[in-house]
């Protein structure tokens, strides 16, 4: 498929599955926004990579997604919005009656509050352009839990509610609203902590991967960016147009169990 002329906003892009989201729908023919909250040379240089090899208009944008301005701010600099891409996300690990407040603050905002912001900037885009596309990157977190991620959880459970409010509100319109929710994914985040992994568990990385990082996804394989982006992809086609308000799991049979 083609989507051409469309312009869509990845927010947390500049690497990981952002990135891998934003690669793969400019294969797709979509001018893309990448998004994150430095502003470096090399944030503007992957956008530019993306532009040379899709051939397709691709810039970068600095937005603290923490901040519900900022949020806003982006949808407006990029001059348009038909697909939004909710992606940026942080995480810190503790016990509930440990939590730092400052890390919950920051993980509801930059995880949940930032959806709220950007999709309500971007509506009225999508209506005045007759068409649009909201995808969530929640996480299979978003339909199970595990203990000591109490923000992460809370954060991703409502954005997977907000993605069935999303759907309702615009049912009638040709704007869907859609959550997708990853098991593990590799990253290059994910991959730099094997080694040290490996170490404090004196294992192969097979094993590590198996046995300690993937214990809860049964495929026993890491989901991949290109997959999260071709799902993304899918989405924003056709024949997702009557698929809305709903979550769709890249898990390995996590959420199956």
């Amino acid at each position: 498929m083609t989507l051409a002329n469309k312009t869509a906003i990845v927010t947390g892009s500049n690497s990981g599955i952002g990135l891998g989201v934003a690669r793969e729908l400019a294969k797709a023919g979509a001018n893309v926004v990448l998004n994150s909250f430095t502003d470096r040379e090399e944030d503007h240089a992957l956008a530019a990579g993306i532009a040379e090899e899709f051939g397709v208009e691709a810039r970068y944008i600095k937005a603290d997604m923490s901040k519900g301005d900022e949020c806003r701010q982006l949808i407006k600099d990029a001059g348009g919005c038909d697909i939004l891409v909710n992606n940026a996300g942080i995480q810190h690990v503790a016990p509930i009656d440990q939590f730092p407040v400052d890390k919950w603050d920051a993980i509801i905002a930059i995880n949940m509050n930032s959806v709220f912001h950007t999709t309500a900037a971007a509506l009225p885009f999508m209506r005045e352009r007759g068409w649009g596309r909201v995808v969530n990157i929640a996480s299979a977190h978003g339909l199970t839990a595990s203990p000591y991620k109490a923000a992460y959880i809370a954060a991703k459970h409502g954005v997977v509610g907000m993605s069935k409010t999303v759907a309702l509100e615009t049912a009638q319109e040709p704007i869907t609203c859609n959550a997708i929710c990853p098991g593990y994914v590799l990253t290059p985040l994910v991959e730099a902590q094997i080694p040290d992994t490996m170490k404090e568990y004196n294992m192969s990385r097979d094993e590590v991967v198996k046995n300690v990082m993937l214990t809860r996804q049964p495929s026993k394989e890491f989901a991949t960016v290109e997959q999260l982006g071709g799902t993304t992809v899918f989405l924003c086609s056709d024949a997702a147009a009557q698929i809305t308000g709903t979550t769709i799991s890249v898990d390995g049979g996590w959420t199956a169990l």
